[in-house]
């Protein structure tokens, strides 16, 4: 983004002083009214110096980049494991939450990492949500309704209780896959997919097809759209089932094949095109694939 510099009028200087309001920087009588001046620059000058960044009294990427992180609350987005990571204070007050609640997520950074989402799990499966891993709605919602019992209780955990990651590491790091895809939509799942393990793996072996850092001897799977026709691989529909169940599916269609690529078909594509259904198709293949080659 261009810099915006003390002197600036219009609706971006709108959206500053609306985000310093909302993080309790006065701006005196006049508010938000457009004008980066007076006390909107001591104002920013006061966000950069809080969060240690250059007091220069200029929004540049940086600034922007703390100031969006630390006005998003919870809900505003769906928040998932993924590379880079989602970082900000709607992620800093889930981690509080969960934390407080007895789910461990480590010593709050603001960053969803794979503790993070360890903890979501959790989470999930102690309030009867599918365990995706998943902050959406449903999971904020759940989140929320707990604020009664969270809010305001200690956030930090003694430093033995870290928990290990969502996914075995150890599993990850000895897989050694090549994600195929058959068109648009299954492209962004094995996108997801490669991204998901990277998060959960940094380094670990599970590349796109054609990558050239991908394995040339490993597993090939390829994700397609259901009714597509198969090239003589061994076929698994990915439905709705648990990825301990579709992790048995897996391992039966391997063993009737030659073992050297397996296919898994998707849903209809109107339902892998919303990105929080895509991530959870990609939580669950990457799952099942972890629990199937263990």
């Amino acid at each position: 983004m261009r810099p915006i510099l003390p002197g600036s009028r219009g609706p971006a200087v709108e959206d500053i002083q609306r985000r310093l309001l909302r993080l309790g920087y006065p701006l005196g009588p006049t508010g938000v009214d457009g004008v980066f001046l007076g006390m909107t620059t001591d104002a920013v000058k006061s966000f950069q110096t809080t969060l240690l960044l250059k007091e220069d009294g200029v929004v540049g990427d940086e600034t922007w980049a703390a100031l969006v992180d630390e006005t998003f609350t919870l809900g505003d987005r769906t928040l998932y494991l993924r590379l880079p990571h989602f970082h900000g204070k709607d992620v800093a007050l889930a981690q509080e939450a969960l934390n407080a609640l007895g789910f461990v997520c480590g010593n709050g950074d603001a960053i969803f990492g794979a503790y993070t989402e360890r903890a979501v799990r959790e989470f999930q499966r102690n309030s009867g949500i599918p365990a995706d891993g998943i902050l959406g709605a449903t999971t904020i919602g759940a989140l929320k309704a707990l604020r009664h019992v969270w809010e305001g209780k200690d956030p930090t955990i003694p430093s033995g209780a870290m928990s290990g990651p969502a996914r075995s590491t150890e599993v990850l790091s000895r897989l050694r896959l090549r994600i195929g895809s058959s068109d648009p939509v299954t492209m962004a799942i094995a996108d997801r997919v490669v991204n998901l393990a990277q998060a959960s793996a940094p380094g670990c072996s599970i590349r796109r097809e054609g990558d050239p850092e991908a394995s040339a001897d490993g597993l090939l799977v390829t994700i397609a759209m259901l009714g597509a026709p198969a090239l003589g691989v061994p076929v698994v529909s990915l439905g709705t089932d648990s990825s301990a169940a579709l992790a048995i599916r897996l391992v039966a269609a391997l063993e009737a094949g030659p073992g050297t690529g397996l296919r898994v078909e998707l849903p209809v594509s109107d339902v892998v095109n919303e990105p929080e259904a895509a991530q959870r198709l990609a939580v669950l293949l990457l799952d099942g694939l972890c629990a199937a080659l263990a």
